[in-house]
């Protein structure tokens, strides 16, 4: 599964309360994403505080896990390990939640043993049409 495919299931209340609590300004927020793949090994003390303590670091940025711990099922291409999906309301939160103090010190708790790849992501508003995107990137390639 592709962080896109993932980001577009996760859709939660987030979703829903971007869509209808948007600035005053009519402009519409979007939902944003950080998405782990990680691939644990061993489980140890440092991953178990990391773990217990990644929540704190995220209630401030109304960050909330959509994905932990659940078992992937692949249906195309390798994917070795897991993911895990937390949703914020807008990718500044998203962004400063992975660069606050709080999460930075936790960090090493699980780099330190557990190889991966983390990105942050801005969700589509909820009129997204991708056929709009395709003739958009058809027009550019002059297709």
């Amino acid at each position: 599964m592709t962080p896109e495919v993932i980001a577009a299931a996760a859709l939660t209340e987030l979703d829903q309360r971007a869509r209808t609590d948007g600035p005053p300004n009519g402009e519409q927020t979007m939902t944003a994403y950080a998405i782990a793949h990680i691939r644990p090994e061993t489980m140890n003390e440092d991953i178990l505080e990391y773990i217990e303590r990644i929540q704190s670091t995220m209630d401030a940025y109304e960050g909330r896990f959509l994905v932990h711990g659940k078992e992937v099922e692949v249906v195309e291409g390798p994917f070795p390990g897991t993911v895990v999906v937390i949703g914020f309301p807008d990718i500044e939160r998203a962004r400063a939640w992975y660069a606050s103090d709080a999460y930075q010190a936790i960090l090493p708790l699980r780099t330190r043993h557990i190889a991966g790849e983390v990105i942050l992501v801005e969700g589509v508003p909820a009129d997204y049409d991708s056929s709009q995107t395709a003739a958009g990137l058809r027009e550019a390639a002059g297709l």
